[in-house]
């Protein structure tokens, strides 16, 4: 089977509700943004790798470490959009699959990243894919900012969560149980990719603030790859300790 090409789009804004300027928050003599940048660049499934933002703070940055980088709107109001945006005025950038990583996962497990690219490259009925890790901890699992993932046998997402999923009559934490935490990543096919952003925003969307859920009310299936190995983004300055933590790793 001939080896899809595969593109990286990491879309970066300055304009964080929750941590404004965030990509360029320093760690470890780097940015996060460059940080992030440069572990995709260790993926060898990917054969382009470029940064899209509406910030010139930002697009100047990325040039200054190397990345190609891409102006898109101000308009743009999820990490997809821009994605679909920067793709599709760009000629040049055309792939067989999207990889959408997203700016603030500067750990993201190359494996996973492998693992979502070889979703779509081996099933040819697929139009995206995204990962998952088991949940090792109480915290982490009750934790709003670890959204949870459940999926079926076949591998393909039921629902995407803030809240504790699967849950119980107690509504409380069970050991026994197998809970996942949704990665930050996604690959797409273009014509998929292109759909997706074309799509009205969906009630569940709205509610748990999670872009994937557009996909599944409007009846389109994600296919999930089940990673090895864990990722840790940035959604807080407090995250930033971690994150320094597993770099020194």
């Amino acid at each position: 089977m001939k080896r899809a090409k595969s593109l990286a789009i990491i879309p970066a804004r300055y304009a964080s509700t929750r941590f404004p300027g965030k990509p360029l928050v320093e760690i470890q003599g780097k940015s996060l943004l460059q940080h992030t940048y440069e572990n995709a660049c260790k993926c060898k499934l990917l054969d382009q790798i470029v940064i899209a933002t509406d910030d010139e703070r930002i697009f100047y940055h990325a040039e200054s470490f190397g990345s190609e980088v891409i102006m898109t709107s101000s308009s743009c109001m999820t990490g997809t959009d821009r994605l679909a945006e920067a793709y599709h005025n760009h000629p040049h950038l055309a792939s067989d699959i999207i990889v959408n990583i997203q700016g603030d996962e500067p750990c993201m497990p190359i494996s996973t990243i492998e693992s979502v690219i070889a979703i779509l490259q081996n099933h040819p009925e697929a139009n995206m894919a995204t990962a998952a890790a088991l949940i090792h901890t109480e915290s982490e699992a009750l934790n709003p900012n670890v959204v949870k993932c459940v999926f079926n046998r076949f591998g393909k997402a039921l629902y995407f969560s803030r809240a504790l999923i699967p849950s119980n009559k107690q509504n409380a934490y069970d050991p026994a149980v197998n809970y996942y935490k949704h990665l930050g990543i996604y690959a797409f096919r273009p014509a998929f990719l292109k759909a997706f952003a074309e799509l009205p925003r969906t009630p569940l969307q709205i509610c748990e603030d999670l872009e994937q859920l557009k996909v599944l009310e409007h009846g389109s299936p994600i296919m999930v790859a089940i990673a090895e190995a864990d990722s840790c983004g940035v959604d807080t300055p407090e995250d930033i300790f971690t994150i320094e933590k597993l770099l020194c790793k």
